[in-house]
């Protein structure tokens, strides 16, 4: 059975207007449920909220505004921990780690420490001309690209991220598989990440898969390895756009009526840990966003001798409904 600690929780949602909303934890428990760490096998690095797009389903408000970015000493300390954890996958994000000044350290300081080192992207950081020798450096590190490409409609996918950006993911998928990526067997590994461009949770992850396959071959010629179709966290800017639109309420109750028990046991706060950008340890990016530590204690990344041990408390609070509604977020 799994288990969870859940004394971290701090309600969000419950309390507002006229919805009651049975905390996480307690649905857990309903269900016989505690959700605890696995072996930790991922270490996912969030190098700050810089972004040049201002992106409607953020969970973090990432934007061109935005201060809080990775510097070198802390990237150092990043570096050094992996060294000592000795984890299976590093998972870089942001923001737009594309942006970071430090990245071209990082990953080259991480490469040889795991067997995968994958990058989250927004494309259109990519398609600037002078970002060529970025793509050189994950072609030369096989680093596997994840690329956010919410919709096949044009119109859905500039809702959510802005005027111009179908036009720019297409064109760098086009040069990205010309370089090798997405191609089977050539060791060079594009995946793309669809989110719902409104207030609903996501299609069948295996029908949408099929649909972006042949579609995108059809129309642009372009191909991809795999397809993660996830929902929107309610945090940061989405939160702020549910509420601007009167959908707050309607989509909470959405996830929690959607509540999935065989969606907790992969959840991947269970086998991954995630610093921020200032080297602070959490249980998963989207608890970065919510400001909860990981298991609930403020532990800087340099003072951590190894993974977090198995069986240790995982922080939750009522954003992780998102996470085990439908087929989970894993």
């Amino acid at each position: 059975m799994i288990t969870v600690s859940s004394k971290t929780e701090t309600p969000e949602f419950s309390k507002r207007g006229a919805m009651a909303i049975e905390p996480f934890r307690l649905t857990l428990f309903k269900h016989g449920l505690q959700l605890v760490r696995d072996k930790t096998t991922t270490l996912q690095i969030n190098a700050g909220y810089l972004c040049d797009r201002t992106c409607r389903h953020c969970h973090f408000s990432a934007g061109p505004g935005r201060k809080e970015n990775m510097d070198m000493d802390t990237a150092e300390y990043v570096i050094e921990y992996a060294r000592r954890a000795h984890f299976e996958i590093i998972d870089i994000t942001g923001g737009a780690p594309g942006l970071d000044p430090n990245l071209v350290h990082l990953i080259e300081g991480l490469r040889p420490l795991a067997s995968k080192i994958m990058i989250r992207s927004n494309l259109s950081v990519l398609n600037n001309g002078q970002n060529d020798q970025l793509i050189s450096l994950f072609k030369k590190h096989q680093v596997i690209i994840v690329a956010s490409f919410p919709s096949l409609n044009e119109a859905q996918t500039e809702s959510q991220r802005g005027r111009g950006i179908f036009g720019k993911s297409i064109s760098v998928l086009k040069k990205l598989n010309r370089l090798g990526y997405g191609h089977e067997g050539s060791g060079l590994e594009l995946n793309l990440v669809s989110n719902p461009t409104g207030a609903f949770l996501p299609s069948s992850q295996i029908e949408a898969e099929k649909r972006f396959h042949q579609i995108l071959d059809q129309k642009w010629g372009v191909t991809f390895n795999h397809l993660y179709n996830f929902g929107n966290v309610p945090l940061g800017r989405f939160r702020q756009w549910l509420v601007k639109s009167n959908n707050l309420e309607r989509y909470i109750e959405k996830l929690i009526s959607s509540f999935n028990p065989c969606a907790v046991e992969g959840l991947m706060c269970r086998t991954l840990v995630s610093v921020s950008w200032n080297g602070y340890l959490y249980d998963c990016d989207f608890n970065i966003a919510r400001g909860l530590f990981m298991g609930g204690q403020k532990t800087h990344v340099s003072k951590m001798t190894g993974p977090p041990s198995r069986g240790s408390s995982i922080a939750v609070a009522d954003h992780c409904y998102t996470c085990a509604s439908g087929s989970g977020f894993t």
